[in-house]
C-alpha cells in the first residue's frame, strides 16, 4: 500500500481540529468531494466512483486522497469536508466509531452498520462492492502442500519452529491483535512485528514462514501464497462499502442508482489483482480504475 507520510499528518491534524481542507472553503453544491484513506486500494475505489458520478451525472468531483485512517475519515464526513467515503471496513467501523463489540456473521455486521450509521450520522452505508479486506495468515503454497496446511490451526503443530512476521500494528492491538489471538488459538515462539508492506517480500524471500497478510493484497496472488482459512472465526469481517452523507443524497436524489452500479463488482480476487496492478506494476489508481470500469462495460450502460 502506498503511504505518503507528510501529507497525511497535515491532513489528519487538519482535520480532527475540526478545520476544512485545504482548498475546499465554500465548495459549491454541485461539487461531490469523495474522501479516499492513504491505500491504494482506497484510491483505486474512489476514482470509480469518481467516474461513474461524472459520467451519469452533472454534478463535479473533487478528490481528497491520503486521509490516514477510518477515524480520520470518519470526522471528515462529520466535519462536512467529506460526502462519500470510498472505502470503510463493517470490522473497523463497528469498533472505531460505533464502539460496540465486534460482531463476527458478515451479513449481520453489515445489518448493524447499516442500522447505524443513519440514526447516529445521518449516513447511508451501501451495501458491499463484494470483497473484504480482512487480516489472514498466510503462508507460501510450496509450504501448504508440503505440510498439509488449510487451516489456522493447522499451523499448531509448527508454532514453536516456524518465523513469523505480523504487521507491528496488531501485535499490540486490543480485540483481534495477538493477545486475543493466543486466547483463541496458541502462540507463536518466534513472532516478529515489521512493517506490514514488507511481509510479503519476507515470505516469498523465504525470511518468513508465515505472515499475517491483508486479504486484498495483490501480492498474495503475484507471490503465490496461501490464506489460511481462520476455522475458529477469530478475525472480525471487514467487508467494504462506501458511506454517503443523506444530506447529499437528499439533495441529489439521482446519486444512489448511480453509487448502487458498484455494489457487488468486485470480489476479493478481481481487488487483489486491481491492487497488484497498482503496487506491482506502477500503475496509477486512477488509470487501473478508469480501465476496470471500460472493460466491464460501465460506460456503455445505462442507469436504471
Amino acid at each position: 500500500m502506498k503511504t505518503k507520510t507528510a501529507m497525511i499528518f497535515t491532513l489528519t491534524g487538519i482535520v480532527l481540529s475540526g478545520c476544512s481542507l485545504p482548498g475546499l472553503s465554500g465548495p459549491s453544491s454541485e461539487t461531490v468531494k469523495i474522501g479516499a484513506l492513504n491505500t491504494t486500494e482506497s484510491m483505486i475505489i474512489g476514482n470509480m466512483v469518481k467516474e461513474v458520478i461524472e459520467k451519469e451525472t452533472d454534478l463535479q468531483v473533487e478528490m481528497i486522497n491520503n486521509l490516514g485512517s477510518s477515524i480520520v475519515m470518519h470526522q471528515a464526513m462529520l466535519n462536512g469536508d467529506v460526502d462519500i467515503a470510498a472505502t470503510r471496513y463493517t470490522g473497523t467501523d463497528i469498533a472505531g466509531a460505533l464502539d460496540l463489540e465486534p460482531v463476527m456473521d458478515p451479513d449481520e455486521a453489515l445489518q448493524v452498520v447499516q442500522t447505524e450509521f443513519p440514526d447516529r450520522y445521518d449516513q447511508t452505508w451501501f451495501d458491499s462492492y463484494g470483497f473484504a479486506n480482512s487480516y489472514a495468515f498466510t503462508v507460501t503454497n510450496e509450504m501448504a502442500e508440503q505440510e498439509g496446511i488449510e487451516t489456522i490451526s493447522d499451523l499448531e503443530d509448527l508454532a514453536g519452529e516456524i518465523r513469523v512476521g505480523v504487521d507491528s500494528s496488531w501485535i499490540n492491538r486490543a480485540g483481534d491483535g495477538y493477545g486475543g489471538f493466543t486466547d483463541a488459538y496458541f502462540e507463536f515462539e518466534n513472532i516478529s512485528p515489521m512493517q506490514i508492506g514488507l511481509v510479503y517480500d519476507a515470505l516469498a524471500n523465504d525470511r518468513m514462514d508465515a505472515v499475517l497478510a491483508y486479504t486484498t493484497d495483490g501480492r498474495i496472488a503475484a507471490y503465490d501464497l496461501k490464506i489460511l482459512e481462520d476455522d475458529k472465526q477469530f478475525f472480525p469481517p471487514y467487508d467494504t462499502s462506501m458511506v454517503a452523507d443523506n444530506q447529499l443524497l437528499r439533495d441529489h436524489p439521482e446519486l444512489e442508482s448511480v453509487l448502487n452500479r458498484l455494489v457487488d463488482k468486485i470480489d476479493t480476487a478481481t481487488m487483489q489483482e486491481l491492487n497488484y496492478e497498482s503496487d506491482g506494476q506502477m500503475k496509477e489508481p486512477a488509470i487501473v480504475a478508469r480501465e476496470f470500469l471500460e472493460q466491464h462495460d460501465f460506460f456503455d450502460e445505462e442507469v436504471e
